[in-house]
């Protein structure tokens, strides 16, 4: 019986790690680990989700941020974590212009890692900071979805603030 398991293993993570490379080359074009496009600039009204995880960070939780004339207007938390900070700490929850200026000084003060993937049109998908590999709880995880530019009128959510 060991010896079965073993020939599976042996043969399905090579066949994993292969469906997962061709995939991945067939999506190419989605985000790329590159520098944002330098014909993206963060425009002054927009929305997007954010979910920021790891360490001992005030900002923990999911949230749908609405920007408005290059601030945070809206911050609805759309986890339990989310709800506590956007009503506790609601000017903890970032632009992403904010996001990558973090990033650039986590780069700038030469933290160990500060890695940022980007969408086709150059605006931030993740963001990974982690300034001090064997330190506890001081890194940070953005991820960035539903991001869409321009300028409309949203209803407020329940838990959003400022």
């Amino acid at each position: 019986m060991t010896r079965a398991r073993l020939r599976i293993r042996t043969v399905f993570a090579p066949v994993l790690t292969g469906g997962l490379m061709c995939a991945t080359a067939a999506c190419g074009g989605g985000t790329s680990p590159a520098r944002p496009s330098p014909e993206w600039h963060e425009p002054s009204s927009y929305t997007y989700t954010l979910r920021s995880a790891q360490g001992e960070r005030p900002l923990i939780g999911t949230f749908r941020v609405t920007v408005t004339d290059g601030a945070v207007t809206a911050a609805a938390g759309l986890d339990v974590s989310g709800r506590r900070v956007a009503r506790h700490n609601p000017g903890a929850v970032p632009t992403l212009g904010e996001l990558l200026a973090e990033l650039a000084q986590a780069r700038r003060d030469g933290a160990d890692t500060a890695e940022a993937e980007y969408a086709a049109d150059g605006h931030p998908v993740r963001i990974t900071l982690d300034w001090e590999r064997n330190a506890l709880d001081d890194e940070a995880a953005y991820v960035i979805s539903g991001y869409r530019a321009g300028r409309w009128a949203t209803a407020p959510q329940p838990g959003s603030t400022r």
